[in-house]
């Protein structure tokens, strides 16, 4: 399109006539500016480039960052990774050459966004986020973005998302409440990681995390402040207990005690609950990721599965870990049980959800794939999703899997991946689509609070009116 083209197709000679006579009757002290302003309201704004490069997330693996463009700023995504890609989630694409990052660079990526996506987004209206999603899901033909890669599609749809919210000078957690027909952006309860385990943490223990989750709190700043004494209170327990090597971090930025049981594990943060203030008691409940995945051999689970000398191996069968985990539940405040079975274990997981104890939270069940959350559902396996962006691709997929689990009656935990970046976007995106529950790691390392500072900010903005969820973390 030529230049006298594009000015006679958006009627510019004329937009700039009343951008003038605007300036004249403002009587402006500053005309070239006021008309500056007036002609970015004026012109509908269109992605006008494109740039994608390799950063490194927070454990040091390559992963995508993309400066999208349009005639009104630059707008800047990055994508998350898990330490572990399931089956049944969107595969990222990354280069394999064990010459450079051991295989894990992410060029090929940066390169179809740079290309491919680029060529196909340019000119298009950022404010149309299911538009831009689709038509980048057009490039792929494979099921699972295996082609394009579910990380090149997802750092352009979030900087699309931003860039939309700044077209519609809107924050983005209320343009995400828009592009999902809400109108009650809600404060999550953060489950706040305390100690590390798994597969983010080298102690002999077999659960990913025990997190904190502030229910009790008035407000996210309060339910902040709540988590970070208690945080702080227990590298002190943890120090007196177990040495200052206990105080070391894993991945999300929990601590990693030298103990051998879940229970030593929650007696350590009851006792720093405790410490912190005693009107904490009954305020404060607890969660656990337990990732029975990773230990889960045949029909069986192994719970020493990390301990590399022992005399035999401690088998649990589900009716077993049934069995453990109402013991739990009845000797300790939680409240939530992250993947508790294996991937493919459902008889095993509808069981414990129809004991109704706890929220029980499908993470490498469902993987956010739609298709598992609907079977899920219709078996009543369990009653909460694990939302993963990166496990999807774009914001418009998220935000249908966020209403496929809520028309469920279900719980929706956003949550953070082991590779995370500065990015702040789950927080918005736990607001404006009222989750109730974030989990964004410890209240530690930079990638992490980078979450938990911008939901501070957001509660700040919306001011008086701002909705803590609280003891409703579940009924949003």
């Amino acid at each position: 399109m030529s230049v006298q083209e594009y000015l006679d197709k958006h009627s510019l000679a004329r937009k700039i006539e009343d951008a003038v006579n605007a300036a004249v009757r403002a009587k402006t002290t500053d005309p070239v500016l006021f008309i500056s302003n007036h002609m970015k309201k004026a012109v509908p704004s269109a992605i006008t480039k494109i740039k994608a490069r390799q950063i490194l997330d927070s454990r040091g693996i390559p992963t995508v960052e993309v400066d999208l463009y349009t005639n009104k700023g630059m707008y800047r995504a990055s994508a998350p990774s898990g330490t572990s890609t399931g089956m049944y989630e969107a595969i990222e694409v990354r280069d394999g050459d064990k010459g450079k990052y051991l295989g894990k660079g992410v060029s090929k990526a940066v390169k179809n966004i740079n290309e491919k996506i680029s060529e196909a987004l340019i000119g298009m209206d950022p404010s149309l986020q299911s538009q831009i999603d689709q038509a980048m899901m057009d490039l792929d033909k494979t099921q699972k973005k295996a082609e394009i890669g579910a990380n090149a599609m997802l750092a352009v749809s979030i900087a699309a998302c931003k860039a939309g919210a700044a077209e519609k000078e809107v924050p983005l957690y209320k343009h995400i409440a828009d592009l999902s027909g809400k109108d009650d952006p809600v404060l999550p309860v953060p489950a706040i990681t305390v100690i590390s385990g798994g597969n983010h943490a080298i102690i002999w223990l077999f659960r990913h995390e025990i997190m904190i989750m502030p229910v009790g709190a008035n407000n996210f700043e309060e339910a902040i402040q709540m988590g970070s004494e208690t945080y702080f209170h227990l590298k002190s327990v943890i120090a007196e207990r177990c040495g200052s090597s206990g105080c070391n971090v894993g991945d999300d930025g929990g601590f990693t005690p030298n103990i051998s049981s879940i229970s030593e594990g929650l007696d350590l943060i009851n006792e720093a609950i405790h410490c912190a203030r005693a009107g904490y008691n009954g305020r404060i409940k607890l969660a656990i990721d337990i990732g029975a995945t990773e230990f889960c051999i045949g029909k069986k689970y192994d719970l020493d599965f990390k301990i590399p000398k022992k005399s035999e191996q401690k088998f649990k069968t589900g009716e077993d870990m049934i069995e453990m985990y109402s013991e739990l539940c009845e000797a300790y405040p939680i409240v939530s049980i992250e993947q508790p079975f294996d991937k493919d274990d459902w008889e095993h997981t509808k069981q414990l959800s129809n004991l109704r104890i706890c929220q029980v939270v499908g993470d490498d069940l469902l993987m956010s794939n739609p298709k598992r959350i609907e079977k899920a559902i219709q078996e009543g396996t369990c009653n909460a999703l694990l939302l993963k962006v990166n496990q999807i691709g774009t914001v418009t997929e998220v935000i249908e899997v966020v209403k496929q689990a809520k028309d469920a009656h279900w719980g929706v935990v956003v949550s953070h991946r082991s590779g995370e970046t500065e990015d702040s976007f789950i927080a918005d995106l736990a607001v404006g689509l009222a989750t109730g529950q974030i989990k964004a790691g410890a209240l530690c390392r930079g990638e992490r609070l980078a979450k938990y500072n911008q939901l501070l900010r957001i509660e700040e903005e919306i001011g008086s009116q701002a909705v803590y969820a609280g003891e409703n973390w579940r009924q949003l």
